[in-house]
């Protein structure tokens, strides 16, 4: 099966072939990071903007260099949320048309889920069952791949995500957008031991998340210090705040297997290109006897190739009344009591 994927969700816009939700034939992404970089953040009504603009060639483009035709493709893929509303809609009504005109059936896509099947590109061994952590600028999730499509959620943030705090305290240091690679690079010059910032949720019964308040005290701290004109580190205080997030990941991921009696355990997301992350969880499988599945650091970010796979495994088809829903969540088997 030959799917074209679209994902539109927040400021990339992207297209890409995928054969059977394992071979990416080809995947093309318009970034707009320099757009974007001038504000400090994603505008949301200028990302819809040049989604519009670049759309059409971007889709070409993937069709083109897959060495395809229209007529080849079996059927049209998108991303329906989460997301930006705008940016959204400018995928989901592309994604409409272009079926509607060439006789294709429709599939509608979760974000999230892509991010899951991006494992499915990089690995093709990897089949489920599996535990998999979804880490992003908007999402932290805990996710029990018992089957293709079937998903139990055993942990989530109750506030920030890990990417979101991460850009928020990139901003505080003074660090340029994007700031969660940003803040990366910045820490790898820094000692990891050198402030002691709050642990969240250590040892509790769950296996949620909560990063809001180790933000808020990592900048509370560096106001504290500005006022006694205090000097600081900036790598330091970057790279102590990053051990914090890194470790509590891998914490409850790992008890997530341990307590699901898991032996796989698969990264996606964003912040899975993150370094020390990696690092960590390639260090906490060999001492725990896991098999570790990493995606490619081109699947890491948002693409349309993982939405492509998604929809391939899933087979989740919609029709022309499709919107888009910016608030989409997983349809979970069955949700961990709190």
């Amino acid at each position: 099966m030959m799917l074209l994927g679209i994902e539109t969700s927040c400021d990339e816009t992207a297209a890409a072939v995928v054969q059977d939700g394992r071979l990416t034939l080809s995947s093309e992404i318009y970034s707009q990071i320099d757009i974007h970089k001038a504000y400090g953040g994603v505008v949301p009504e200028i990302a819809s903007r040049n989604h519009t603009r670049k759309l059409p060639v971007i889709v070409k483009s993937a069709i083109d260099n897959a060495g395809l035709t229209m007529d080849d493709i079996d059927a049209v893929a998108v991303t329906a949320g989460p997301g930006l509303v705008g940016a959204l809609l400018t995928g989901v009504a592309f994604a409409k048309g272009l079926a509607y005109a060439n006789d294709k059936p429709l599939f509608k896509v979760n974000h999230i889920e892509g991010h899951i099947c991006s494992n499915f590109l990089s690995h093709a061994d990897l089949t489920p069952p599996m535990i998999c952590l979804v880490v992003s600028g908007g999402h932290s999730h805990i996710v029990k791949v018992t089957d293709f499509g079937r998903y139990t959620l055993l942990g989530q943030t109750r506030d920030d995500a890990a990417g979101e705090a991460f850009d928020k305290v990139a901003r505080v240091l003074g660090l340029p957008y994007p700031g969660g690679p940003n803040l990366e690079r910045l820490a790898k010059e820094g000692d990891e031991n050198a402030y002691s910032f709050p642990v969240p949720y250590r040892k509790e019964s769950h296996l949620d998340f909560s990063f809001s308040g180790l933000k808020t005290a990592v900048i509370n701290r560096l106001h504290q210090m500005d006022q006694k004109g205090e000097a600081y580190n900036k790598a330091d205080v970057a790279a102590s705040f990053q051990k914090n997030v890194v470790s509590v990941l891998a914490d409850n991921t790992f008890e997530a297997a341990a307590r699901e009696n898991m032996d796989v355990v698969a990264l996606a997301g964003g912040v899975s290109a993150n370094g020390a992350l990696r690092a960590a969880f390639e260090a906490r499988a060999r001492a725990k006897g896991v098999r570790l599945y990493l995606p490619n650091m081109a699947y890491c970010t948002d693409n349309a190739a993982m939405i492509a796979s998604a929809a391939f495994f899933s087979q989740e088809k919609a029709d022309l009344t499709l919107n888009a829903d910016p608030s989409m969540t997983l349809n979970f088997e069955q949700e961990n009591k709190k």
